[in-house]
Formats: structure tokens, C-alpha cells, sequence
């Protein structure tokens, strides 16, 4: 019989196959450098090439699908109850190919090249914003050594930490005197590297259709905007608006037993990046929608009379992501008044 599905295990150095024909059994097992594997797939009848969601996934399954074949890729988590005994490659390939045939099983949709890029960019940023905030840290540190303390906030510190370098009798002596304006420098540039990032993002907020609709929307600017389209694209992989929302861990918990519904927490799954860009802006949107005499502000109106701020605050980013399900899939623009029925 010829093979139906193959499963490969990525990995930086070499890649395990393992292909199975239409009954499911293992016809094919073969161990490769990544860069052989698709002039290999070229050989081969078009089929279903199943293969775990991690890096150089989407680079490879586009090389892979201009070939004819189907790609598959999976989460890494709905892979691993199908390894079978001891764990190696070949189980791993054998595993993917196993849990790709099962009618339910999800797949994520392969990224273009441009939503790599994006994708990229925030993860550029989010490097240089956690940088920054090391950096500050210590400097705080350095200087409550010193005596020096400051209010908190960033913006207050700079202010302060500024007024103190423009003080030379005011600086504590000693090595730690040049150390100050070498870290501030080191700071400076930081921001300025950030702000071309945000610059950047706010371009192509701009130029992309499916980003400024998006824009629309209450609490969603440039960064979330450009964030939610290099992770969903259009969101055709999510049949209901509610999916969304479980992909970026903004819905509860169920643990439901003895047909007893139990809700806990909100699972914290998927996208952990936009997932905090999205309660951010929820967080900032919130004063000014609850007060708003829409159907939307009513809802929020009534969470607050019964539920925590930060409650509201995740119900909100949660109702923000069904409507960019809905905006992206619809190509609609944001409608306060039909907000509230996402």
C-alpha cells in the first residue's frame, strides 16, 4: 500500500519520518538532515505530512505543501499522550503520524512569510522592553545602595534620574559616578530602538486592511493590531469567536464531573504575548466603555456590580477577541451597538 500520512519529528540537526499507508500501520521509517527532507517529499504521491508547531514548522510546511502535499501541524501537547513507551525520535515521527489521523484532532494554520516577519518584530520588541526593565531595575538597586530612592513608575524615575545626573555636587562619587551615565546612555538607546518598533508597528497598522479594522476597536491599537494578525491572520482556522478567545487562554477552566459544570480560572493557554497585550488594552478601555450607554457599556456596568476589576478586565479582553474574530472574518468595521451580541 502506498503512504497516506507521514509524521516528522523536527530538529536542528536531523528529522525522523515515520509513514503510515491506509490501514494506519508503520511502512516507513527513515532518519534525514533537515534539508533533505524536501527533496525526499518531492518523490513521493501527494499525501498528508503531520508534523509538530515549532520553529522552522511553517518555513518547512510551505516548502512542503508547494508540493502538493497536505501539512498538518499540530500542538505539541495533543501530540504527546500518542508516544508509546520510551521516548525517542522515531516514536516522536510515529506519534505525530498517529494523532494526525484522528478526525478531531486540531491543526494550526500555517503562517505567510510576512506574519513570521511581524511575529519577529514584537518578539524584537518584547526583548528590548524586557532589557529595559532589567536595566532599570538595577539602577534602582545601585542607587538605593547610595541612599537614592525614587517613586515608582518609570517616567517618575527618568525624571528624577535625570535631574540627579544634571547635579554633579548631588552624584555619589567614586567609579559608580561614569557607571550612572553609561547605564542612562545604555537606556536612552534602548528607547529609541523601542520607539522605532512602535513607529514601525504604527506603519503597518496603516497599510494593512485587516490590521486597521482592528484599530477600531476599543482598547486594540497598532501592537495589538499587528500582534493578533501575524498569530490568526484572518482567523480561518477558528470556527466560532468563542474559539479564538480559548486559543488565547482568556476563557475559564472547566473541570465537570458527574454532570456537576465546574469553572475555575481562566486557562492561561496559547498565545501568553497577545493574551497580555489584550487585557492591557482592556484594562485601558474599560472606564470609558462602561460608562458608554450601548449594550456594551450595560454588560460592563452589571460585571462590575458583581464581579472583581480584574475580573472585568479579562471578560473584556475575552469580548475584544470575539469581535476581532468577528472583524477579521466579516472584514467589517468595529459597531459599539452590536458589540455586546460577539
Amino acid at each position: 500500500m502506498g503512504i497516506v500520512m507521514i509524521g516528522i519529528d523536527l530538529g536542528k540537526n536531523s528529522c525522523s519520518l515515520a509513514g503510515l499507508d491506509e490501514r494506519g500501520s508503520v511502512v516507513l521509517r527513515r532518519r534525514m538532515q533537515p534539508g533533505t527532507v524536501v527533496g525526499f517529499a518531492s518523490k513521493l504521491a501527494p499525501c498528508t505530512i503531520a508534523m509538530e508547531a515549532c520553529c522552522g514548522a511553517h518555513h518547512l510546511g510551505r516548502l512542503l505543501a508547494a508540493q502538493g502535499h497536505t501539512i498538518k501541524p499540530m500542538a505539541p501537547e495533543y501530540v504527546r499522550p500518542y508516544v508509546k513507551a520510551q521516548k525517542n525520535d522515531d516514536r516522536d515521527a510515529e506519534a505525530i503520524a498517529e494523532a494526525a489521523t484522528r478526525p478531531t484532532m486540531r491543526s494550526v494554520e500555517l503562517k505567510s512569510q510576512d506574519q513570521l516577519d511581524i511575529q519577529s518584530l514584537h518578539r524584537v520588541r518584547s526583548r528590548l522592553v524586557g532589557a529595559r526593565t532589567t536595566l532599570i531595575n538595577q539602577l534602582r538597586a545601585l542607587l538605593l545602595e547610595r541612599g537614592a530612592t525614587f517613586p515608582q513608575g518609570r517616567r517618575k524615575f527618568e525624571i528624577g534620574l535625570d535631574a540627579m545626573l544634571a547635579d554633579a555636587e548631588g552624584l555619589p562619587q567614586g567609579r559608580i559616578r561614569q557607571l550612572l551615565f553609561d547605564m542612562r546612555d545604555e537606556w536612552s538607546a534602548l528607547d529609541g530602538r523601542i520607539d522605532a518598533l512602535d513607529q514601525e508597528f504604527s506603519a503597518l497598522a496603516r497599510t494593512d486592511e485587516a490590521a486597521r479594522r482592528l484599530t477600531s476597536i476599543p482598547g486594540v491599537g497598532a501592537l495589538n493590531a499587528t500582534a493578533l494578525v501575524a498569530a490568526v491572520g484572518r482567523a480561518e482556522s477558528f470556527s466560532h469567536a468563542r474559539d479564538l478567545g480559548a486559543f488565547l487562554g482568556l476563557v475559564p477552566r472547566q473541570h465537570t464531573t458527574g454532570g456537576k459544570p465546574r469553572l475555575l480560572g481562566i486557562s492561561k493557554r496559547g498565545n501568553a504575548y497577545l493574551r497580555t497585550l489584550l487585557i492591557h488594552g482592556a484594562r485601558a478601555a474599560l472606564p470609558s466603555l462602561a460608562k458608554s450607554e450601548t449594550p456594551l457599556g450595560a454588560w460592563l456596568r452589571g460585571l462590575l456590580a458583581r464581579c472583581r476589576r480584574n475580573t472585568v478586565v479579562v471578560a473584556l479582553a475575552n469580548k475584544l477577541a470575539r469581535i476581532a474574530w468577528a472583524l477579521l472574518r466579516r472584514e467589517g468595521t468595529f459597531l459599539i451597538g452590536q458589540a455586546a451580541k460577539v
